[in-house]
């Protein structure tokens, strides 16, 4: 594993026998609480809602909460992309982590359902423009994880109806919020979403 200092964040190798998974490590002293944030099919470190996750991970540490974006190894494949988020939470786990929320925007929020359903400290799920294929397991999380959904009802790449879906299938304790007049990227909510975000991840993690 490989550390260096970058904008508010420690840029962060693991090292693993499927590859690298590379992340950006937002830490906070101290701490036993952590959100892992991830992207959708466009790879990378990219983020919904005019930047969204680098704001979400600078703020949550004057919260005492710690952040990682993982970077998919394979940004089309959901059992290797979940796998990334896994070893993001080995990761942390070595850091003090004991309890983890989830944030992933559309491919990425099946991918995080997929980790949820594999990784006991998760406390909450947090989906944005979700896509339907993979997103189950979410039916089946352990009593307690909390599921926030979030989805735009102009959303021309995903239809809010797959947000829907996944809402019918969750359990208590869950929301399904659907902004008027926002498309995929939820650029047009980006400070509604801002707030409501960071609102349930202190609550939920609390």
């Amino acid at each position: 594993m490989k550390k260096e200092p970058g904008d508010g964040f420690e840029s962060v190798i693991i090292d693993t026998s499927r590859g690298k998974v590379e992340c950006r490590y937002y830490a906070a002293e101290g701490t036993d609480k952590a959100v892992v944030m991830v992207g959708g099919i466009g790879g990378g470190f990219d983020t919904p809602a005019n930047g969204l996750y680098p704001r979400l991970c600078m703020d949550l540490l004057d919260s005492g909460i710690s952040s990682l974006r993982v970077r998919f190894r394979y940004p089309t494949d959901l059992a290797e992309a979940a796998m990334d988020v896994l070893v993001g939470i080995e990761f942390l786990k070595g850091e003090g982590i004991t309890g983890f929320g989830l944030i992933g925007h559309s491919f990425g929020g099946a991918v995080i359902v997929q980790a949820a359903h594999n990784e006991s400290t998760v406390r909450t799920v947090i989906t944005l423009s979700t896509q339907s294929f993979g997103i189950s397991p979410i039916s089946s999380l352990a009593e307690g994880v909390s599921v926030l959904l979030i989805h735009g009802d102009e959303d021309e790449t995903l239809p809010s109806g797959s947000s829907v879906y996944a809402y019918s299938m969750a359990h208590e304790p869950k929301k399904l919020t659907i902004y008027e007049g926002a498309g995929h990227g939820l650029a047009e909510v980006s400070d509604e979403v801002y707030e409501e975000i960071m609102n349930w991840i202190k609550d939920s993690l609390k």
